[in-house]
């Protein structure tokens, strides 16, 4: 039996139900998508794509209409992605569903819309009250970010030993690798206390991350500008960065057409695409990439049958 995926269907006004109307008959061969968007939201973005809805596209009626803006920062077009996605919530927490996938959405949107998250995962990390880890790649290379989106002012004050080394031992356990690389903050990793202290937490929570999990699971301070080498690439899968851009910049630049965003160490299962809405592509019938999509509906599908 497919996997039931709940998908939010991100901002409207972006690329996001392009995206999904594109790929439906594809990932319905290994899926079944239910589509958090509302009949009357669904036959506007349609419309105005020129595109047919495909007969077997099955929707849960997320409440709202207005009119579309393609390409445009809204108040409602935020607020209806937001809504969508606390739908696939519902549905993923009330077992209606076995994972959810999200389409993007504007973040400047959430903010016109007086929604106080930053992100996904930041809603999700609220709703369940669990530390969720927000990891992003691809087969080949995968990234946890310890501090998220906050301004890089504050990340060496979020950097300690105790929030450090309980992160990386949720990771460990969430990816059950025995080969991950930590990052550290500070160019050369400090070069032994030179340029910044930070390293020395990072040292220590390594230490206790690897006697707590009984072996060395955990590697560094890794110099940061060499951690993603090709050699270090080849030995290591996964990493641990100590800040977004630190993590995400060398991702996108080798892997960002297949890339994907996995949030972990929560009860539910959610996958989402690694890129934005494209606003300057909207609704323009330009070629869009479906890889990123496809592959985060493979690894929800992935681990739904995993945990069954």
């Amino acid at each position: 039996m497919l996997p039931k995926i709940a998908i939010s269907i991100g901002d409207i006004n972006g690329i996001g139900i392009e995206i999904a109307l594109l790929s439906h008959e594809k990932i319905s061969k290994i899926s079944k998508p239910i589509y958090c968007i509302n009949n009357q939201m669904l036959q506007l973005a349609a419309k105005e794509l020129k595109v047919k809805i495909p007969k077997d596209f099955k929707t849960f009626e997320t409440k709202g209409t207005f009119e579309i803006k393609p390409g445009i920062v809204t108040k409602k077009s935020g607020k209806y992605s937001f809504n969508s996605f606390m739908d696939a919530i519902k549905l993923a927490d009330q077992k209606k569903v076995d994972a959810i996938c999200t389409l993007p959405i504007n973040k400047e949107a959430w903010n016109k819309a007086d929604i106080s998250f930053k992100g996904h995962t930041e809603v999700l990390r609220d709703y369940f009250n669990k530390n969720a880890i927000m990891m992003l790649g691809c087969k080949k290379m995968f990234v946890a970010l310890f501090t998220e989106h906050i301004p890089l002012k504050k990340v060496p004050k979020k950097i300690n030993v105790e929030d450090l080394s309980k992160f990386l031992i949720d990771y460990q356990k969430s990816v059950n690798s025995n080969n991950i690389g930590v990052l550290g903050l500070n160019p050369h990793a400090s070069d032994n206390g030179v340029l910044g202290d930070e390293e020395v937490d990072i040292f220590k929570a390594i230490k206790i991350a690897n006697k707590t999990l009984g072996k060395k699971i955990f590697t560094g301070p890794l110099v940061p500008d060499t951690a993603f080498s090709p050699m270090s690439r080849k030995n290591c899968k996964y990493f641990v960065a100590m800040y977004h851009d630190q993590g995400l910049a060398p991702l996108k630049a080798l892997y960002f057409d297949q890339s994907i965003n996995v949030s972990l160490n929560l009860p539910i299962i959610r996958t989402s695409v690694d890129h934005g809405t494209a606003f300057n592509i909207a609704y323009k019938n330009e070629k869009v990439n479906l890889k990123s999509y496809i592959n985060a509906i493979k690894e929800a599908v992935s681990l739904a049958k995993s945990r069954n």
